[in-house]
């Protein structure tokens, strides 16, 4: 079994709707209950901020911050994370024209959010994420970096260099500045850091679909066939410095046609993750909405369990709404996924019963008007 990550402690200033909430864990599992609107998800959302990045909302920290607040919110935690116990403190600082962050580990000063994942990995499923398949491939390729930086935390530098060199190069191509030296330098920048993103996500992608063949016929949840397309295709068997040498000279052949069209036109930015319905070999955005569901469940299960075998660690899960269109067998199989996973997983919905058969697996909340009640 994978070590156990979870939460002890959760208390939260100023965040969303809550004026001032503290929540103490005893490791189990944790379903918070109640209307619409009460809460649920602010309170899942504060967890997704002890990871990198702005949450599962992709928020903005000021609309984070609580209406009314003088300054900005603040996130405590306490856990028994990877390393151990720590405590985890993240808020914002506010000034007259800037809002920025901060985090602090056992009461230290972070150098950067990337420190969050030497504690622990969270994976997030959430009505939001249901357009998945049929959405825009930007989408996509978001949820495929959220997979591959929970098992690679330099991902996600490696994305944002990235992004910074293509818009360093977009710049001077929209000022038609065509200096041989400069724009060289950022494309083999580009190329560097582009075959690494592509290669990291072709790994984990492979890594992926050998646990689903290896569980997919034990499973409650249809299977899913993974395949990235729109960059490269094809080509990844080769050594990634030939690669790199041929993207690059693919942006160079590219300047006028990339200054013509305002943007990048050939690179990971532009790659697309296809999702087939394995048993029924048919494009997920084809399957019917009860059949995205699964299929997106399926995988976030799955690619938990690749987390926890690969890291020895049991990533946290936040399921929002988890089982609300799931029928009774299919809820009980879920949660019995859910704890054989080992780990701590966060759970909401409207009806206390839909979760009653994990039994005493779990803490029961009920969320009111910005208050928690046990």
């Amino acid at each position: 079994m994978p070590h156990k990550v979870s939460l002890s402690r959760l208390k939260l200033t100023d965040f969303r709707n809550y004026a001032s909430v503290s929540l103490s864990l005893d490791g189990r599992h944790v379903v918070l209950t109640g209307d619409n609107g009460a809460g649920k998800t602010n309170l899942m959302e504060a967890v997704s901020f002890l990871s990198p990045g702005r949450g599962l909302r992709r928020a903005t920290y000021g609309d984070v911050t609580r209406v009314g607040a003088t300054a900005g919110f603040s996130i405590f935690a306490e856990l028994d994370g990877m390393d151990g116990g720590v405590e985890i403190g993240t808020g914002v600082d506010i000034t007259d024209d800037s809002i920025s962050r901060r985090l602090r580990i056992n009461g230290t000063p972070a150098k950067s959010a990337d420190e969050l994942t030497d504690h622990l990995r969270l994976l997030w499923l959430t009505p939001s994420m249901d357009g998945l398949f049929t959405g825009g491939s930007s989408e996509r390729r978001r949820f495929l970096d959220r997979l591959v930086l929970s098992l690679d935390p330099a991902h996600g530098r490696r994305a944002s260099d990235f992004e910074r060199a293509m818009r360093s190069r977009n710049k001077l191509l929209d000022e038609r500045r065509f200096d041989p030296a400069w724009l060289s330098g950022l494309e083999q920048q580009m190329a560097s850091l582009g075959i690494a993103m592509a290669m990291a996500r072709q790994e984990m992608l492979g890594l992926l679909a050998r646990l689903i063949d290896e569980t997919h016929e034990t499973s409650p949840f249809p299977a899913a066939t993974l395949e990235l397309a729109g960059f490269m295709d094809g080509q990844f068997s080769r050594p990634a410095v030939d690669l790199e040498d041929d993207y690059a000279a693919m942006l160079a052949e590219s300047r006028y046609r990339d200054a013509a069209a305002g943007r990048t036109l050939d690179g990971p930015h532009r790659a697309d993750l296809l999702v087939r319905h394995r048993q029924k070999q048919m494009e997920a955005s084809r399957c019917s909405t009860g059949e995205q569901k699964a299929l997106l469940v399926g995988l976030i299960l799955a690619h938990a369990r690749l987390v926890a075998n690969l890291t020895g660690h049991a990533p946290i899960l936040l399921l929002d709404e988890i089982a609300a269109h799931l029928d009774e067998g299919r809820r009980a199989a879920l949660f019995d996924l859910i704890d054989a996973l080992g780990g701590q997983a966060f759970m909401t919905g409207t009806d206390c019963a839909m979760f009653s058969a994990l039994g005493e697996r779990a803490q029961f909340f009920t969320v009111a008007d910005g208050k928690v009640f046990e």
